[in-house]
Protein backbone atom coordinates (compact mmCIF):
# COMPACT_ATOMS: atom_id res chain seq x y z
CA UNK A 1 0.00 0.00 0.00
CA UNK A 2 1.67 3.79 -0.92
CA UNK A 3 2.00 6.13 1.83
CA UNK A 4 -1.11 8.37 0.78
CA UNK A 5 -0.04 11.29 3.57
CA UNK A 6 0.71 14.00 2.71
CA UNK A 7 0.54 14.20 -1.11
CA UNK A 8 3.14 16.06 -2.30
CA UNK A 9 2.79 19.27 -4.42
CA UNK A 10 4.89 20.19 -6.68
CA UNK A 11 3.84 23.30 -7.58
CA UNK A 12 0.14 25.85 -7.55
CA UNK A 13 -0.92 28.77 -9.08
CA UNK A 14 -4.62 29.93 -9.95
CA UNK A 15 -4.92 28.03 -13.01
CA UNK A 16 -3.08 24.64 -12.30
CA UNK A 17 -0.98 22.67 -9.42
CA UNK A 18 1.30 19.41 -9.97
CA UNK A 19 1.32 16.36 -7.31
CA UNK A 20 3.85 13.52 -6.73
CA UNK A 21 1.72 10.58 -7.21
CA UNK A 22 3.41 8.26 -5.33
CA UNK A 23 3.34 4.23 -7.44
CA UNK A 24 0.62 2.40 -6.00
CA UNK A 25 -2.39 5.35 -6.00
CA UNK A 26 -4.74 5.18 -9.20
CA UNK A 27 -5.43 8.76 -10.68
CA UNK A 28 -8.96 8.03 -11.05
CA UNK A 29 -11.83 5.58 -9.47
CA UNK A 30 -12.55 4.52 -12.77
CA UNK A 31 -9.22 3.04 -13.12
CA UNK A 32 -9.57 1.23 -9.02
CA UNK A 33 -12.01 -0.34 -6.92
CA UNK A 34 -10.50 1.73 -4.01
CA UNK A 35 -12.24 4.52 -1.94
CA UNK A 36 -8.55 6.69 -1.79
CA UNK A 37 -7.40 8.18 -5.28
CA UNK A 38 -4.97 11.03 -6.70
CA UNK A 39 -8.30 12.58 -7.91
CA UNK A 40 -10.24 12.42 -4.10
CA UNK A 41 -6.96 13.44 -2.27
CA UNK A 42 -5.59 16.22 -4.64
CA UNK A 43 -9.15 18.57 -3.88
CA UNK A 44 -9.05 17.75 -0.27
CA UNK A 45 -5.68 19.04 0.29
CA UNK A 46 -7.03 22.05 -2.18
CA UNK A 47 -10.64 22.89 -1.00
CA UNK A 48 -11.07 23.49 -5.06
CA UNK A 49 -12.10 20.56 -7.63
CA UNK A 50 -9.33 19.89 -9.93
CA UNK A 51 -9.62 18.99 -13.64
CA UNK A 52 -7.75 15.29 -14.94
CA UNK A 53 -5.08 16.23 -17.91
CA UNK A 54 -3.51 12.83 -18.56
CA UNK A 55 -3.43 9.58 -17.41
CA UNK A 56 -0.63 7.86 -15.30
CA UNK A 57 -0.37 4.06 -14.33
CA UNK A 58 -1.30 3.39 -11.01
CA UNK A 59 2.37 1.71 -10.22
CA UNK A 60 4.09 4.63 -12.10
CA UNK A 61 5.43 7.12 -9.32
CA UNK A 62 6.02 11.33 -10.36
CA UNK A 63 4.69 14.42 -11.78
CA UNK A 64 0.84 14.40 -12.11
CA UNK A 65 -0.62 17.71 -13.65
CA UNK A 66 -3.89 18.96 -12.64
CA UNK A 67 -6.00 21.68 -13.97
CA UNK A 68 -7.45 23.97 -11.23
CA UNK A 69 -10.22 25.78 -13.74
CA UNK A 70 -12.23 24.55 -16.91
CA UNK A 71 -10.26 27.17 -19.60
CA UNK A 72 -7.06 25.67 -17.78
CA UNK A 73 -7.97 22.49 -18.39
CA UNK A 74 -9.08 23.13 -21.80
CA UNK A 75 -5.84 24.87 -22.95
CA UNK A 76 -3.56 22.10 -21.44
CA UNK A 77 -5.74 19.52 -23.04
CA UNK A 78 -5.22 20.81 -26.47
CA UNK A 79 -1.06 21.12 -25.44
CA UNK A 80 -1.43 17.16 -24.53
CA UNK A 81 -3.41 16.16 -27.61
CA UNK A 82 -1.11 18.08 -29.92
CA UNK A 83 1.71 16.90 -28.22
CA UNK A 84 3.18 19.40 -27.19
CA UNK A 85 3.81 18.51 -23.56
CA UNK A 86 7.25 16.61 -22.95
CA UNK A 87 7.32 13.89 -20.73
CA UNK A 88 10.59 12.28 -19.34
CA UNK A 89 10.79 8.97 -17.52
CA UNK A 90 13.63 7.21 -15.59
CA UNK A 91 12.99 3.56 -16.18
CA UNK A 92 15.16 0.39 -14.77
CA UNK A 93 15.31 -2.56 -17.46
CA UNK A 94 16.58 -5.77 -18.08
CA UNK A 95 19.17 -6.27 -20.23
CA UNK A 96 21.64 -3.62 -21.53
CA UNK A 97 20.11 -1.33 -24.41
CA UNK A 98 22.26 1.23 -26.56
CA UNK A 99 23.43 4.52 -25.53
CA UNK A 100 20.33 5.66 -26.81
CA UNK A 101 17.72 4.83 -29.26
CA UNK A 102 13.81 5.02 -30.62
CA UNK A 103 11.57 2.15 -30.48
CA UNK A 104 9.01 2.68 -32.95
CA UNK A 105 6.33 0.19 -32.47
CA UNK A 106 2.41 0.02 -32.66
CA UNK A 107 0.28 0.13 -29.41
CA UNK A 108 -3.45 0.28 -28.48
CA UNK A 109 -4.33 4.15 -27.99
CA UNK A 110 -7.32 2.40 -25.46
CA UNK A 111 -7.85 -1.26 -23.59
CA UNK A 112 -9.34 -3.03 -26.83
CA UNK A 113 -8.29 -0.66 -29.21
CA UNK A 114 -6.84 -1.06 -32.92
CA UNK A 115 -3.06 -0.38 -32.68
CA UNK A 116 -1.79 3.10 -34.07
CA UNK A 117 1.76 4.64 -34.36
CA UNK A 118 3.92 5.14 -30.98
CA UNK A 119 7.65 6.36 -30.90
CA UNK A 120 9.94 6.27 -27.61
CA UNK A 121 13.16 7.34 -27.62
CA UNK A 122 15.45 6.42 -24.64
CA UNK A 123 19.06 7.04 -23.48
CA UNK A 124 20.98 5.22 -20.93
CA UNK A 125 22.25 6.37 -17.85
CA UNK A 126 24.05 3.92 -15.91
CA UNK A 127 23.85 -0.12 -15.37
CA UNK A 128 24.24 -2.73 -12.63
CA UNK A 129 25.30 -6.22 -13.59
CA UNK A 130 22.95 -6.81 -16.98
CA UNK A 131 20.48 -4.16 -15.83
CA UNK A 132 20.20 -0.35 -17.20
CA UNK A 133 18.83 2.81 -16.05
CA UNK A 134 17.03 4.53 -19.04
CA UNK A 135 15.80 7.96 -19.25
CA UNK A 136 12.47 7.76 -21.48
CA UNK A 137 10.45 10.11 -23.14
CA UNK A 138 7.63 9.02 -25.09
CA UNK A 139 6.83 10.83 -28.31
CA UNK A 140 3.11 9.90 -28.54
CA UNK A 141 0.67 8.93 -25.41
CA UNK A 142 -0.38 5.54 -25.65
CA UNK A 143 -1.88 2.83 -23.42
CA UNK A 144 1.39 1.65 -21.50
CA UNK A 145 3.37 2.76 -23.95
CA UNK A 146 6.80 2.99 -22.04
CA UNK A 147 5.98 -0.82 -20.59
CA UNK A 148 4.66 -2.08 -24.13
CA UNK A 149 7.53 -0.76 -25.89
CA UNK A 150 10.56 -1.70 -23.30
CA UNK A 151 8.96 -5.08 -23.95
CA UNK A 152 9.13 -5.34 -27.35
CA UNK A 153 13.34 -4.02 -27.36
CA UNK A 154 13.06 -6.97 -25.00
CA UNK A 155 14.72 -4.65 -22.42
CA UNK A 156 11.39 -4.91 -19.75
CA UNK A 157 10.93 -2.92 -16.90
CA UNK A 158 12.08 -4.04 -13.10
CA UNK A 159 8.87 -4.90 -11.18
CA UNK A 160 6.37 -5.03 -13.69
CA UNK A 161 4.10 -7.69 -13.27
CA UNK A 162 2.14 -7.82 -16.61
CA UNK A 163 5.17 -7.18 -19.04
CA UNK A 164 7.94 -7.97 -17.40
CA UNK A 165 9.72 -11.30 -15.95
CA UNK A 166 8.66 -13.13 -12.46
CA UNK A 167 12.41 -14.03 -12.21
CA UNK A 168 13.88 -10.35 -12.17
CA UNK A 169 11.49 -8.90 -10.26
CA UNK A 170 12.00 -11.03 -7.36
CA UNK A 171 15.47 -10.64 -7.27
CA UNK A 172 15.11 -6.77 -7.24
CA UNK A 173 12.52 -7.37 -4.52
CA UNK A 174 14.73 -9.96 -1.98
CA UNK A 175 18.06 -8.11 -3.00
CA UNK A 176 16.96 -4.55 -2.77
CA UNK A 177 13.98 -4.60 -1.44
CA UNK A 178 12.07 -3.22 -4.59
CA UNK A 179 8.44 -3.95 -3.96
CA UNK A 180 6.97 -1.45 -7.19
CA UNK A 181 7.43 -0.73 -10.93
CA UNK A 182 10.60 0.88 -11.56
CA UNK A 183 9.41 3.81 -13.71
CA UNK A 184 9.12 7.26 -12.71
CA UNK A 185 7.34 10.13 -14.48
CA UNK A 186 10.53 12.64 -13.59
CA UNK A 187 9.62 15.43 -15.59
CA UNK A 188 6.53 17.36 -17.26
CA UNK A 189 7.26 20.52 -19.92
CA UNK A 190 4.78 22.48 -21.07
CA UNK A 191 3.34 25.98 -21.78
CA UNK A 192 1.38 28.17 -19.13
CA UNK A 193 -2.51 27.67 -19.94
CA UNK A 194 -2.51 31.63 -18.56
CA UNK A 195 0.37 33.24 -19.88
CA UNK A 196 2.51 30.91 -22.18
CA UNK A 197 5.04 30.82 -19.92
CA UNK A 198 7.56 27.65 -20.42
CA UNK A 199 7.55 25.46 -17.24
CA UNK A 200 9.24 22.38 -16.70
CA UNK A 201 7.85 20.74 -13.25
CA UNK A 202 10.37 18.06 -11.80
CA UNK A 203 9.17 15.50 -9.71
CA UNK A 204 11.95 14.17 -6.76
CA UNK A 205 12.50 10.39 -7.23
CA UNK A 206 11.04 8.57 -4.02
CA UNK A 207 12.51 6.74 -1.59
CA UNK A 208 10.95 3.26 -2.76
CA UNK A 209 12.68 3.51 -5.97
CA UNK A 210 15.77 5.75 -5.06
CA UNK A 211 16.76 3.19 -1.81
CA UNK A 212 17.09 0.56 -4.70
CA UNK A 213 19.32 2.95 -6.91
CA UNK A 214 21.31 3.74 -4.62
CA UNK A 215 22.18 0.44 -3.65
CA UNK A 216 23.45 -0.70 -7.23
CA UNK A 217 25.51 2.58 -6.86
CA UNK A 218 23.56 4.56 -9.64
CA UNK A 219 23.47 8.65 -9.22
CA UNK A 220 19.64 9.18 -8.62
CA UNK A 221 18.58 12.43 -11.40
CA UNK A 222 16.10 14.70 -10.29
CA UNK A 223 15.83 17.58 -7.62
CA UNK A 224 12.12 18.49 -6.89
CA UNK A 225 11.02 22.49 -8.13
CA UNK A 226 9.75 23.99 -11.22
CA UNK A 227 12.36 25.42 -14.26
CA UNK A 228 11.95 27.01 -17.63
CA UNK A 229 12.93 25.08 -20.52
CA UNK A 230 16.13 26.83 -20.11
CA UNK A 231 17.14 25.27 -16.50
CA UNK A 232 16.20 28.34 -14.54
CA UNK A 233 13.72 28.57 -11.66
CA UNK A 234 10.61 30.10 -12.27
Amino acid sequence: MPNLEPLSFLYRDAALVAVAKPSGLAVHRGWSRERVVALTLAPDRLGAPVFPLHPLDRATSGALLLALDPEAARRLAAQFAAGRVRKRYLALVRGIPPASGVIDHPVPRRPGGPRVPAVTAFRRLATWERYALLEVVPRTGRLHQIRRHLKHASHPLIGDVRYGKGEHNRLFRERFGLHRLALHALELACDHPADGRPLSIVAPVPEDLAGPLRAMGMAVPGASGVLDRGGHRG
